[in-house]
């Protein structure tokens, strides 16, 4: 066993320094030092590419993202299906090797790609690169999201979510500089290089936490986590459309895909007309992540496992609403770049710290088959379809000659919506892990 696998001692300076964070057991310090550089890496590698993605995304014109929507989506419906393939044929740290090596590979074609092609040819390859970015950021992080609600449980989740969920938010920022340091300097093509290497370091980070996973869980069916989890192609589509529990979590995801999507436009919009270079687009919305990344760290450390710690997954989960009611008619009430701007730059911070950990917590109550191909179902497709659904209903209002007071009303009206549903969910997920408690025990 490697030294940095080996459990840590209750009175290790290392154990003592996280104790001081969050409530952590010495057991828990390995496994939760290879989920930070996991994410790490995913997020550093994606952050490297967002903000070419955005740039390409507004060079190819504002009034076509809503076609670009369309074709993530389509993209999303296409590989949840292999996925689930190999879901059910292979043990997970296979599985998600494969996953990992398809997207790292991408990456390197369109490297080439951007390198080769002429101006006019790099308006479409950046629109495919539009489409490809935001597929691989929804599978690549479910993926991982998916390995940790399969290693750890529900209560050790309240506990540890939030912080492992920094290890995003550093990946991120490292990301998110190394684009703003080196983008007058290096060609795209160049960077995106360094974003493939990243997702090779989260490969080895996969193997490392597969062989302490068997260790550290609690669930009664450990023993079988890297066997093929089996089931059918449909199965994960086919439960997150029968089960209420898991409507309502594809309801939340939906929900706040569609006033994310309202919120990207509204902030495309004002970008395009505000900055005429590209280069400075592109460092725009670099700085934006940048500071969205150090808000949520700051969070996520020192305040997201003490918030769902002393408040629970239903009103943690129901803040990011709440904020999105303020935020939308706050930017009804001013509609400038400044306000769009500070209202994204908060919710984005607030989605990352608080909500996405708390969602997550979600699906530790569920069946292990679940926790893969009804979790990736919904965190793709069902998010996909989300921004589909904002997109063209943006597109929609926008045709209608409403601005962005009125936009904001009607996101505003979603986002109350979303805050009822979000309460629905935290008091089921409290009853469905008082039900894994009791079996788990009785098991035990």
């Amino acid at each position: 066993m490697a030294l940095a696998d080996a459990p840590p001692h209750a009175d290790s300076a290392f154990h003592r320094f996280l104790s001081k964070i969050i409530d952590v057991r010495p057991s828990e310090g390995p496994a939760l030092a290879w989920s930070w550089l996991y994410i790490f890496s995913l997020l550093s590698s994606y952050y490297i590419m967002r903000p070419i993605r955005d740039q390409m995304g507004v060079a190819g014109g504002v009034n076509n993202l809503q076609w670009l929507f369309t074709g993530t989506l389509v993209g999303m419906l296409l590989l949840n299906l292999p996925f689930s393939y190999l879901v059910k044929t292979f043990p997970r740290e296979k599985f998600i090797t494969i996953s990992y090596r398809f997207f790292s590979a991408n990456i390197l074609l369109f490297a080439l790609a951007l390198y080769a092609a002429t101006p006019e040819q790099t308006i479409w390859v950046g629109r495919v690169f539009f489409i490809w970015t935001s597929v691989f950021n929804l599978f690549v992080v479910s993926i991982f999201w998916q390995m940790i609600v399969d290693v750890f449980t529900s209560e050790q989740g309240k506990r540890l979510f939030g912080f492992i969920a920094a290890g995003a938010t550093l990946g991120a920022i490292a990301g998110s500089a190394f684009t703003v340091s080196t983008v007058e300097h290096m060609a795209p093509a160049y960077l995106m290089i360094g974003a493939a290497v990243m997702i090779e370091v989260a490969v080895f980070c996969v193997r490392r936490l597969s062989v302490l996973s068997a260790a550290l869980s609690e669930r009664p069916q450990v023993e079988q986590n890297e066997q093929p989890i089996g089931g059918t192609w449909l199965g994960g589509i086919r439960d997150a459309l029968s089960s209420s529990y898991l409507l309502n979590v594809s309801l939340f995801l939906l929900l706040y895909a569609v006033t994310s999507t309202f919120l990207y436009f509204q902030q495309a919009a004002v970008v395009s007309h505000a900055f005429a270079n590209r280069a400075a687009q592109t460092q725009f919305f670099a700085s934006v992540d940048l500071g969205v990344n150090i808000l949520t760290l700051a969070v996520q450390l020192f305040l997201t496992g003490r918030i769902l710690k002393r408040f629970g997954v239903g009103t943690t989960l129901s803040l990011l609403p709440v904020f999105s009611v303020i935020g939308f008619g706050a930017v009804a009430l001013l509609p400038t770049l400044s306000a769009v701007v500070a209202f994204q730059l908060i919710r984005r911070a607030g989605n990352f710290a608080i909500a996405r950990p708390t969602r997550e917590v979600l699906f530790t109550v569920l069946p292990r088959e679940d926790r893969y191909k009804a979790k990736s179902f919904i965190d793709t497709a069902v998010y996909r379809l989300g921004d589909q659904i904002g997109a063209w209903s943006f597109a929609f209002l926008t045709y209608l000659k409403l601005g962005l007071t009125e936009i904001s009303v009607v996101a505003a009206v979603a986002s109350a919506v979303w805050l009822a549903n979000s309460w629905w969910l935290g008091r089921r997920q409290d009853i469905l892990a008082r039900q894994q408690e009791t079996r788990a025990e009785i098991s035990s």
